[in-house]
């Protein structure tokens, strides 16, 4: 997993102490800080925060019983991680793309019935 400063304080006893909903908004929340990266475009902070989505959906992951919730997650991640290295890695990279971020960020709002609640402000 990796370790960021900004979470490098964050156990996973910590992590563990917030409800799945929580945790399911803070990991929006670092959604929504690189949502803010496309204009004017900050390839450098976008990546970071992609980094943090990744650290914080890993400790999500790690603290949660609920077999469907790991599960869908772990798909969650995996979209997450192509898209961050669609523009994190190698020479050619691309520029990254602020519709597919939003379709990502807002599959991930639709976890839980708290988050779903922000779509309207958030997307």
């Amino acid at each position: 997993m990796m370790q960021h400063t900004q979470h490098a304080g964050l156990t996973q006893e910590r992590w563990s102490s917030f409800s799945p909903a929580q945790q399911i908004l803070m990991i929006a929340n670092e959604m929504n800080r690189a949502k803010r990266l496309f204009s004017p475009l900050d390839k450098r902070g976008l990546a970071l925060s992609y980094e943090r989505v990744l650290c914080l959906t890993d400790l999500t992951v790690q603290s949660n019983s609920q077999r469907s919730l790991r599960k869908e997650l772990l798909r969650w991640r995996d979209i997450v991680s192509e898209e961050y290295l669609s523009f994190s890695v190698g020479d050619e990279v691309k520029n990254p793309d602020i519709n597919r971020h939003l379709k990502i960020f807002k599959s991930l709002l639709l976890f839980t019935p708290e988050s779903a609640k922000q779509i309207p402000y958030l997307i």
